[in-house]
């Protein structure tokens, strides 16, 4: 059975040879994704992302993270022999799509949880 992507947590879906894959970025994601990256902490991560240039294998970095991190155990070498429709350009997609679902608020403002009250307020 195939877990489906749950977006409030910052999955994605994406096919891979041909596959359906969860895939998410969590804090060990990330944790391993500072070190393929030589970033110092979690906001240097995110602002060598913002700048909009990878290397293939950097990509194939992501892709691998965020497919172990939602319990797939699939090597950087198993997604470096993978295809997806559309080519690199597939590739790119779920690259861009998983860092926007881990970077980006999933929560409005009016969803956010109120805030915390004294005891006797």
């Amino acid at each position: 059975m195939i877990n489906l992507p749950n977006p409030v947590r910052g999955e994605i879906a994406a096919t891979l040879d041909g596959d359906p894959y969860c895939l998410c970025l969590t804090l060990g994601a990330l944790a391993e994704l500072e070190g393929v990256f030589a970033a110092d902490d979690l906001m240097a991560l995110a602002v060598r992302f913002e700048n909009g240039r990878m290397k293939s294998s950097e990509a194939i970095a992501v892709i691998g993270a965020g497919l172990r991190a939602c319990g797939n155990e699939i090597s950087n070498e198993d997604v470096a022999g993978m295809r997806v429709e559309g080519g690199a350009a597939g590739f790119v997609s779920i690259v861009a799509r998983l860092l926007t679902a881990t970077f980006s608020s999933a929560v409005e403002p009016s969803d956010a949880a109120p805030e915390a009250r004294s005891p006797g307020k």
